[in-house]
C-alpha cells in the first residue's frame, strides 16, 4: 500500500494544521487590539459623558422649535434663525434645570460692550 500525501499524517496532521492557524489568528488579533488601543476615538468610549442625556433632549427640543419657527430669543423675543443660537438656548435651559453641561468657554461668553 502506498501512502498518498493527504493520508501521510493521518487525521492528526489536519489537527496540527488547524492549531497553527488558530495561533496565527490569535497573534493577529492581539496586534490589532494593540493598534486600536492607541486610537483616540476608541478611548473616548471609556471616558465619561460631557453632556447628560437630559441636556441632549433640551437641545433637541430647541432645534425642533427653531425648525417650526416657534423658538424665540430670550430678551428681544425675535425669532431664532441660527442653528448655533438654538443649540445655545437649549444648553442654557439645561444648565438652569441642573443637567450636566460643561461650563461656557471664555471665547463663547457674550460681552456686554459689543461694537456694531
Amino acid at each position: 500500500m502506498s501512502a498518498t500525501p493527504e493520508h501521510s499524517g493521518g487525521m492528526f496532521a489536519e489537527a496540527r494544521k488547524s492549531d497553527l492557524d488558530l495561533e496565527q489568528l490569535g497573534q493577529e488579533l492581539k496586534s490589532r487590539k494593540m493598534a486600536l488601543e492607541g486610537q483616540p476615538e476608541r478611548r473616548s468610549a471609556l471616558m465619561a459623558r460631557k453632556y447628560s442625556k437630559s441636556s441632549g433632549k433640551k437641545v433637541e427640543r430647541a432645534m425642533h422649535e427653531m425648525k417650526q419657527g416657534t423658538l424665540r430669543s430670550g430678551r428681544s423675543g425675535t425669532k431664532v434663525k441660527s442653528r448655533k443660537q438654538a443649540i445655545a438656548i437649549g444648553l442654557s435651559e439645561a444648565r438652569r434645570s441642573g443637567a450636566k453641561v460643561p461650563r461656557k468657554s471664555a471665547g463663547s461668553k457674550s460681552s456686554g460692550s459689543r461694537r456694531s
